[in-house]
């Protein structure tokens, strides 16, 4: 760690979130920490230093729930190399239906446009009935991961399937009360906020990217799996950070290193329609749950969880003659990579040591 990184805003705003100093400071060992993000501490933070901080503590939350991840990320670190960290993805559900606050994108879209967050693009997923919205950073789009937002559409689906999704979310619960509601509109008119405002709301971020609604019985989770692998999903798992991903320089060599350790890697490299972004991933690590059957009795299930991505792109010319990183996504690549959580099983979940 750097002394650029240990006297930064950015460094202060980890460390009251999560009060393990040692932890902070592998975060910056392991990650590229951009520089944009390293101004000197001060009583002012921008959304840059807020989005960065908050990319870094759902980075290491993913770790701690995915072995295959935590393993990969230790060899890195071992061998010295740093984490690109490209971009990170949830999954929401499109209600379209009166509630206490908002559904779909939005839930984040109040989150995201208040750090500088834009929308760069819509990718059609039809062939599970979602929609992908990507979200980049004005600030330094090439270097602050990317959000990739994933809405799902029930009214494709059956009566039945509509009526369980209805029937789950309706018991959420909004993770930002209306102060830090306060402090993203402050965030939003003025680009800054106070650092003791800012260290008291990116925990409240952190919080939603979780599960806010109550968990299915199991007679629901195996109807909407029935239709839905990714509603089965959400419906156990939420709004959780679905996955990472590691910008690495060739993601062909790298998912051949990583089967050859003997992990479980996607068998195809996904290549979008232009050639210049490659996609692989680990399979989705299982969590354990306990879901009420058909006669109330609990019982105890393995279902698929969170996973670990990787991504290569390649730059490109664009219209003004300047050479840019392709950031774009690609549907096929996306609907493909959606495959690693659809896994079914009775693997035990792994379990990582605590760290933030």
């Amino acid at each position: 760690m750097t002394t650029r990184e240990l006297d930064s805003n950015l460094h202060l705003l980890l460390t009251s979130t999560c009060q393990d100093g040692d932890a902070v400071r592998r975060l910056f060992d392991l990650l590229e920490v951009p520089a944009s993000t390293l101004r000197p501490a001060s009583i002012s933070v921008t959304r840059l230093e807020l989005a960065q901080a908050l990319n870094m503590l759902l980075f290491d939350k993913l770790l701690q729930e995915v072995p295959e991840g935590r393993a990969y990320v230790a060899d890195a670190a071992a061998a010295g190399t740093k984490i690109c960290f490209d971009h990170g993805a949830v999954r929401t559900v499109l209600r379209g239906k009166a509630a206490s606050f908002p559904d779909g994108e939005a839930l984040f879209t109040r989150i995201f446009l208040p750090l500088g967050y834009e929308l760069a693009g819509l990718y059609p997923l039809p062939r599970i009935n979602m929609t992908g919205h990507v979200y980049r950073h004005i600030d330094d789009p090439e270097n602050i991961a990317q959000f990739f937002v994933s809405e799902l559409h029930p009214e494709k689906f059956s009566a039945e399937f509509q009526n369980i999704v209805d029937s789950l979310l309706a018991t959420s619960r909004d993770p930002l009360p209306a102060d830090m509601l306060a402090l993203l509109d402050k965030l939003a008119g003025d680009g800054t906020l106070p650092i003791t405002s800012a260290q008291r709301l990116l925990p409240a971020m952190l919080s939603c990217f979780a599960r806010h609604h109550d968990l299915p019985t199991l007679p629901q989770y195996e109807a909407l799996r029935a239709e839905s692998a990714e509603m089965a999903w959400i419906s156990t798992e939420g709004n959780v950070f679905n996955h990472a991903t590691d910008r690495v320089a060739d993601v062909t060599a790298t998912a051949e290193h990583q089967r050859q350790l003997g992990r479980p890697i996607k068998d195809a490299v996904e290549v979008s329609r232009n050639g210049r972004v490659r996609q692989t991933a680990f399979r989705a690590g299982k969590v354990s749950y306990q879901l009420k059957d058909a006669d109330g009795a609990m019982v105890d299930v393995s279902v698929p969880g969170s996973f670990y991505e990787f991504i290569s792109r390649d730059t490109y010319i664009d219209d003004a003659g300047v050479s840019k990183l392709d950031l774009t996504f690609d549907s096929g690549n996306a609907q493909g990579i959606f495959k690693m959580t659809g896994a079914t099983g009775n693997v035990a979940a792994g379990t990582g040591d605590n760290a933030c």
